[in-house]
């Protein structure tokens, strides 16, 4: 058995058969993939950055129900709103604490006109804690930005919910 062991020493056949192992990898095509310049494929029901969405006519969806700011386990969501001179309600306050936010999908889930949707926007990150801390407009600013990619992963996503 010494012997054995020996001989094996000798040959070094364990670096042999480590260096034929990364030859044979060596020449297959590659399963990584180059991430700032090459992008993984997302699913429809991907929860990232917080958007709010608009009608197509331009006017902002969200009748300040405030579903989304009961449902919030994180008590993220801040919602002020007022009636307006046609009767309906809407918000004049739509603030959400992206430090406080698990990205639960609740608020996505509770709102009855999809108006706060999680988008396909994972690359977020900021300097500072302020930035961080999203107001109405930088919400309808990411729903303009995101619009025809959020409208196709909710229609993905219809046969689900």
């Amino acid at each position: 058995m010494a012997l054995l062991d020996r001989s094996r020493n000798l040959l070094l056949t364990e670096l042999l058969s480590g260096m034929a192992l990364t030859f044979r990898y060596m020449f297959r095509p590659k399963v990584t993939i180059n991430y700032p310049h090459e992008k993984g494929a997302l699913s429809p029901r991907f929860r990232g950055e917080h958007a709010l969405r608009r009608y197509p006519n331009g006017e902002e969806r969200c009748i300040a129900c405030k579903l989304c700011e009961a449902i919030c386990p994180a008590l993220a969501i801040t919602i002020e709103a007022e009636p307006r001179e046609d009767g309906s309600r809407r918000t004049t306050r739509y603030d959400i604490d992206m430090t406080k936010c698990i990205y639960c999908g609740f608020c996505q889930e509770a709102c009855p006109v999809d108006a706060i949707v999680e988008g396909p926007n994972f690359e977020f990150s900021t300097e500072t804690r302020e930035e961080l801390l999203y107001d109405k407009r930088k919400l309808l600013e990411n729903g303009d930005r995101w619009e025809a990619q959020l409208a196709a992963n909710l229609e993905l996503d219809a046969p689900y919910r």
